[in-house]
């Protein structure tokens, strides 16, 4: 308790120290008295020990003023144009075009000279080149203005998160990377090359910490729920992550020390070394250690001591760090578990004793893992609706069947990153099992975030948080505080013993044919494909285009690939079999970023036979990006011409009627009025695949006399006026007509006059808007066409 209460005064120390700042007289005056008493009253050991605690107390002061005595990133606000280098803290978000990079800064130049500063930036940059370069662990040097916090609008909840200013659209210079980050990427690569998304990217999450690319609705359920912790770097799922594997450990080896503590102890700090070391884990990751250092010793008691003491010498090493929000949630989840973990784990224990021993052994390691999900909980409760606003109503039953299937899809997982780096075949089929696990965890996060009553917000005060833990401790404090909550306990006893009574009743047949059934109607889901039909989808990927082939002998085509890298994946995962990550053919029909950003992305995770392009350069990251990805991976690559034709079998073919020989020059728009016209055929039905050509191609196609008639028309250009003549469209004379556009696009697609020919000519209920009705599926037999709407 003494040494608690040290490492208290000395955490106290370091925040007085941000409050007031004592001049060097004041400082060594307090330091002397207090010095003074703890020498006359070292007999009595109240006031030696007050007197030591007073010490303590102004050694934080002044280690604060030691320590945060460098410049930091707030003096330098609203200044002009400024250096900075520093370590990109955690891999790029990205949405659309835009990526958003936090750097931890370490130096400034002032003056031609390089000094050190401290506080962390967040950066706003375009896709490409970050997109492809920059990643957790970089060494940067960004040159841009830095802007306050309080010029933006969630400029409050950026300053809980630590952060102290802004930067938009920087010069960036690459310093160096480590090798820890370049295996983590490598392991990366290998979950994405046999998980589709978005599984691949709850994957990389769940092992590696990689976040970034995990889609923004699934993110919103996971927060909804109260299962961020799950993917999130931080305490609170170290704590949950370390518990669940110290008693899965304990139940398959035994209690027998050292062996289950050891395990706990290398599985977690291999995870630790996967997710790139990261501060928050590495914290985290100690405090945990020092747990299972008091249970080795068997004195679980004495790790509350060291937690603190650890802690303490952590903000003694960066001051900051005490108002690091992932600092904050490691100390109280650890805490929780050294504290409200065992008495929740011997009330479940109690609840089905007398049991048979076949049925506690199965029940013991659920208990354990409510236990750990309850305990770290109800301690991280007041700093979650603190720092993010809300709280989740249904975050315990949630993260809870969660962690049924945690355990298995992070070893999965981690059997499918190594596997990939030398057995690719193997770490697929590997996946196929995983994405199981996975996609059990995303229903239930999903199910739960569903719920209107699912999250609260509201917003408390430091005042509401202190009043929270000062209510904990004194209910701790008491020797029988148990009592407080004896009567609900009871009753979650008595109906937790029948549950698992009825459970043990139930005949094993029962049990197992209802299980097999299951099994066989999962595998044939799996299997199940449709038979002789051919599916054309128009992915809804906002304002651009992508549209996906798949074939009755299952060959797979991608056209264009959107705007947004993570839209796309997500419609690949969704529309491709889980267990299929290739693409037979990929067409770009020109190299705009609304057309080639996602493909960016497809050549990155799917294997990719063969790519068809207009052939025209562009001097674009993006494109630049493409061109390297296809020389790494070394794809086929074919330079689209007027008349090619591509047989996919059961006499379906894709006709190239655009560009010509000689791409035209000198148009409104050389890139688009080069674009990739295609006409997908079989027997009496077709689409006829328009890019974004202009009049100006238009009328070069019906010069050259090419059979245009279809039954569906993808519109030219998103709809645009200068698109989709008269003369064309009596041209193609279709029976419906698709129109690939964004939701209050900023360039006002589709145009009126464009839409008013379309409604004229097909009336207006047969033409579709990805806008309006979301991707538009048809299906067809060569004969009949059907039409599927997503909303």
């Amino acid at each position: 308790m003494r040494l608690i209460s040290l490492s208290l005064a000395w955490v106290a120390g370091i925040y007085i120290g941000l409050l007031v700042s004592l001049p060097l007289y004041a400082f060594l005056l307090a330091f002397i008295l207090s010095l003074v008493v703890a020498l006359l009253w070292h007999k009595r050991p109240a006031l030696l020990w007050g007197g030591l605690c007073l010490i303590v107390l102004f050694s934080g002061i002044g280690c604060y003023q030691w320590r945060v005595s460098e410049p930091t990133l707030q003096s330098f606000n609203d200044q002009g144009v400024v250096a900075i280098r520093g370590e990109v803290d955690r891999d790029p978000e990205f949405e659309g075009a835009t990526s958003r990079l936090s750097l931890s800064a370490q130096e400034i130049k002032i003056d031609s000279r390089w000094e050190k500063v401290s506080g962390k930036v967040l950066i706003y940059t375009k896709v490409f080149p970050a997109y492809s370069t920059y990643g957790q662990g970089d060494l940067l040097q960004v040159t841009g203005e830095l802007h306050s916090l309080s010029q933006i609008e969630n400029g409050a909840y950026l300053t809980k998160r630590g952060f102290s200013s802004t930067m938009s659209y920087p010069q960036i210079d690459f310093i160096q990377t480590g090798w820890l980050y370049s295996l983590r990427n490598r392991l990366a690569e290998s979950l994405d090359s046999a998980l589709p998304e978005p599984q691949s990217s709850l994957a990389q999450a769940l092992l590696l910490g990689i976040r970034s690319h995990i889609p923004d609705s699934l993110i919103d359920d996971f927060r909804r729920s109260g299962t961020t912790h799950l993917i999130a770097i931080s305490g609170l799922n170290v704590a949950i992550l370390g518990g669940i594997v110290l008693s899965s450990t304990a139940w398959l080896f035994g209690r027998k020390r050292p062996t289950y503590i050891l395990l706990a102890f290398g599985i977690i700090w291999v995870y630790a070394l996967l997710t790139g070391m990261q501060p928050p884990v590495v914290r985290s990751a100690i405090m945990f250690s020092l747990f299972l250092a008091a249970l080795w010793l068997g004195r679980p008691q004495s790790a509350l001591t060291s937690l603190a003491l650890a802690a303490a010498i952590m903000v003694g090493i960066s001051p900051l760090v005490l108002w690091d929000v992932s600092f904050q949630l490691s100390f109280v989840a650890i805490a929780g578990l050294i504290l409200l973990f065992p008495a929740f784990q011997r009330w479940g224990r109690k609840a089905i004793a007398g049991e048979k021993e076949a049925l506690t052994s199965v029940a013991n390691p659920i208990i354990d893992s409510f236990a750990v999900t309850l305990a770290a909980t109800i301690a991280t409760l007041p700093l979650i609706a603190y720092y993010f606003g809300y709280l989740s109503l249904v975050a315990l039953p949630a993260t809870f069947l969660a962690l049924l299937a945690l355990p298995g899809a992070i070893i999965l997982a981690l059997l499918i990153a190594l596997l990939g780096l030398f057995a690719p075949a193997l770490s697929q089929v590997i996946g196929w099992v995983d994405w199981l696990f996975l996609s059990y965890i995303i229903k239930v996060v999903e199910g739960f975030g569903a719920l209107p009553f699912a999250k609260y917000e509201l917003t408390i005060s430091g005042i509401m948080v202190w009043a929270y833990y000062g209510i904990i401790v004194a209910i701790l404090s008491r020797k029988r505080w148990g009592m407080v909550i004896s009567r609900p306990m009871a009753w979650v006893q008595e109906r937790l013993g029948k549950l698992l009574q009825f459970t043990y009743r139930v005949p094993k047949r029962a049990i197992l044919i209802p299980l097999l059934i299951a099994a066989a109607l999962v595998w044939l889901a799996v299997i199940a494909t449709p038979d002789r039909q051919l599916e054309v989808s128009f992915l809804d990927v906002g304002q651009g285009d992508a549209i996906l082939i798949q074939t009755p002998s299952h060959q797979q085509i991608l056209i264009d690939g959107g705007p947004d890298p993570e839209a796309i994946s997500l419609w690949l995962g969704e529309k491709l079999p889980f267990w299929d990550k290739s693409l037979d053919l990929v067409v770009l029909t020109h190299a705009e970023d609304d057309h080639l950003v996602g493909l960016v992305e497809v050549l990155h995770s799917y294997k990719v036979g063969q790519v068809l392009e207009p052939g025209l350069e562009h001097d674009t990251p993006a494109y630049e990006e493409w061109l390297r990805l296809i020389d790494e991976k070394d794809i086929e690559r074919t330079i689209a011409k007027a008349g090619q034709q591509i047989e996919l079998g059961d006499g379906i073919r894709i006709e190239v009627l655009h560009p010509q020989e000689d791409l035209l020059q000198g148009t409104d728009s050389d890139t688009n009025n080069n674009s990739v016209v295609l006409r997908l055929v079989w027997k009496e039905v077709s689409f006829l695949l328009a890019g974004d050509i202009y009049e100006e191609a238009e009328r070069e196609i019906l010069y050259r006399g090419y059979k245009l008639s279809s039954t569906v028309l993808k519109v030219a250009h998103h709809g645009s006026a200068n698109s989709t003549s008269g003369q064309f469209l009596a041209a193609v004379d279709p029976q419906v007509a698709v129109i690939s556009v964004g939701e209050d696009n900023l360039f006002g697609h589709p145009d009126k006059e464009t839409m008013d020919r379309l409604g004229e000519r097909l009336g207006e209920d047969k033409i579709y808007l990805t806008s309006q009705d979301g991707t538009i599926t048809f299906t067809t037999d060569g004969q009949r066409l059907w039409v599927e709407m997503e909303r």
